[in-house]
């Protein structure tokens, strides 16, 4: 790329001529020979770039953010002021790592400001890191992370459906989801002096015939579980015992869900990407599925499912 196809401020020092068209570098900028910095972004007062570094289009990094070896920024992210990333797991002065590890912050993902990033990880497309977070595992696409450790609060883009069964709810009434192939379900408690129940047949609360079930229990509650979709197998969920957010994601729209009484079930038809998170200490998930395990049938990549999808 020729320098005059991007701004340069006088306080500048850009080592590199790989500067895409529309580029604007400010003050103080230090850029060394090898990086890569693409179109139209916008490189603030005191960044310091390393030579082993990629960045895509319309890429923002405020001031004060050093990007070391080995750290790849796809299009449209944003990077608050003094974001830190880091390269070296076990740092020691004069000792040198054969090579970096890669650090990937997928499109249009955004870092709040003074988080730190620990090296080796991925944050995941269109992710939200709060400011002050310390991200020390993978962030998933779209989800909203805070906190030392960064831990996931949310998801970006979430139609947040009401929790509780509207009054007016019948017993076996079906609730539609924003997510296409969705519903939510309630049946009736049955009250007993021995005990209550509540109980789902074939084309009554229950969408399909299961061929396999399995009980998530014990699951802390930072932990995420799910996040995948499947190409062809149904699946039902029910808390038998205490709560639990279900995000439901088509690759457009979100919705999360909270199931907490067994009198309510969400079914998750294939092609419907699905997470569980803020498990309560007492939760006990059941899990009733329309087909039998396969490895196969699983996506667990977001942007494969995207693909899968026809999206973006």
């Amino acid at each position: 790329m020729h320098e005059k196809t991007y701004f340069r401020h006088g306080n500048a020092l850009v080592e590199s001529e790989k500067i895409g068209t529309g580029t604007r570098i400010w003050a103080f900028a230090h850029v060394l020979p090898g990086a890569q910095i693409g179109s139209d972004c916008n490189i603030c007062d005191h960044v310091f770039i390393e030579n082993d570094v990629v960045i895509g289009d319309r890429v923002t990094v405020k001031c004060g953010v050093q990007l070391w070896d080995g750290i790849k920024i796809e299009d449209d992210v944003f990077i608050g002021p003094n974001v830190t990333f880091t390269n070296d797991a076990w740092p020691r002065s004069r000792q040198w790592q054969d090579a970096h590890p890669t650090t990937t912050v997928r499109k249009g993902a955004s870092i709040g400001a003074n988080a730190t990033i620990l090296p080796g990880l991925t944050i995941g497309q269109n992710a939200m890191i709060g400011a002050g977070a310390v991200v020390t595992r993978s962030v998933p696409p779209n989800a909203v992370v805070v906190g030392n450790p960064a831990r996931i609060t949310s998801y970006a883009g979430l139609e947040r459906a009401d929790q509780a069964p509207p009054a007016n709810k019948q017993p076996g009434g079906i609730e539609a989801c924003l997510i296409e192939g969705v519903t939510v379900d309630f049946m009736p408690l049955i009250r007993d002096l021995r005990g209550n129940l509540t109980a789902r047949e074939i084309g009554k609360g229950l969408p399909f015939a299961p061929k396999r079930y399995f009980i998530i229990s014990s699951v802390p509650s930072k932990e995420v579980r799910g996040e995948h979709a499947h190409k062809k197998c149904h699946q039902l969920l029910v808390s038998l015992n205490g709560t639990v957010a279900c995000l439901v994601d088509d690759g457009i729209n979100r919705a999360e869900y909270i199931l907490d009484t067994p009198e309510k079930a969400i079914h998750i038809p294939p092609m419907v990407w699905g997470t569980q998170y803020k498990y309560s200490k007492d939760c006990v998930l059941l899990v009733l599925a329309s087909h039998e395990y396969d490895p196969d049938d699983y996506i667990r990549e977001y942007e494969t499912f995207l693909r899968m999808k026809k999206i973006g």
